[in-house]
């Protein structure tokens, strides 16, 4: 607890929307607007000042009646409502002054979406989150990720970091801070391989394995608020590792927080960011342990 309060941000008094950051957040498709919706929240509850969805336009009605204190930017969609590769360039330009952005919950493996995720990771040159799709749409590309100058935040579950070194499932989970740390030096990413006890590892071979959480977050979208989380203090200026660290434990003491209210089983994404609030202020408590 200690070591994560001392990560935290700090948050002067006289700061503004600008100081704390801007993430842009590349997510959604038909179908999976709550992916979009859920990442977008939390980094919202990151504690950074602004964060704009880069949603297919077909999203557009959707987030403008689903959204209040969150941003939507308009992208050329295809047919079946998924980013298409006519949005690189839009998407690129935009996201060229943000402070971080975050890439893949929700946006399908189509023809489209995966040629957009390929051809915008290497060059993206704010700091970089890829989750979910994002990751997906990487199997096979990796080298791309080899490629940048600031490394990305990977946060695959098991079945995705699978995807992604060609290793089966059960390989993985055996080896699960070895597979990790091996990618992470080999692709110069940060990666968070998610599920009990969360490891986190650096491309320096920094490794650290989190504390928080229980088997209530193995619901749909929680991880989609640990994406957003994580970009949202990379916009305010964390690195990498130190951001990925933070904001594993505190999504995780979230999760704490929830399943103390709404059981293990009862919880979801929605009381996940709803905790979120609290275990800022748990974290934030001088002498708690």
């Amino acid at each position: 607890m200690d070591m994560a309060r001392e990560l935290a941000p700090h948050r002067p008094a006289d700061g503004h929307k600008g100081t704390f950051g801007h993430v842009f957040v590349l997510a959604g498709a038909l179908g999976f607007s709550g992916a979009a919706k859920l990442v977008g929240e939390g980094a919202s509850r990151s504690g950074t000042g602004l964060v704009t969805l880069g949603v297919p336009a077909s999203l557009a009605s959707a987030m403008a009646a689903a959204l209040l204190d969150i941003m939507y930017h308009p992208l050329p969609a295809t047919e079946d409502g998924t980013l298409a590769e006519a949005a690189l360039e839009p998407a690129q330009a935009f996201a060229r002054d943000k402070d971080a952005v975050v890439l893949g919950p929700g946006l399908t493996q189509h023809a489209g979406a995966r040629a957009f995720v390929q051809d915008f990771v290497a060059p993206c040159e704010p700091p970089l989150v890829i989750d979910a799709d994002g990751l997906n749409n990487l199997a096979g590309n990796t080298a791309l990720l080899a490629q940048r100058s600031v490394p990305a935040v990977l946060t695959p579950h098991p079945g995705e970091m699978a995807r992604l070194t060609g290793l089966d499932t059960r390989a993985v989970q055996q080896d699960r801070a070895g597979v990790a740390q091996r990618f992470a030096d080999t692709y110069n990413s940060v990666v968070v391989l998610k599920g009990y006890e969360t490891v986190v590892a650096a491309p320096d071979g920094e490794c650290a394995v989190n504390t928080t959480g229980n088997a209530g977050l193995a619901k749909g979208g929680a991880g989609d608020v640990l994406a957003g989380l994580i970009g949202g203090l990379l916009a305010q200026g964390m690195a990498p590792f130190a951001a990925a660290g933070l904001g594993v434990f505190v999504h995780g003491l979230a999760g704490d927080v929830a399943a103390d209210q709404y059981t293990q089983r009862g919880m979801t994404a929605r009381e996940l960011l709803a905790a979120l609030p609290q275990a800022w202020t748990i974290l934030e408590q001088k002498g708690t342990h």
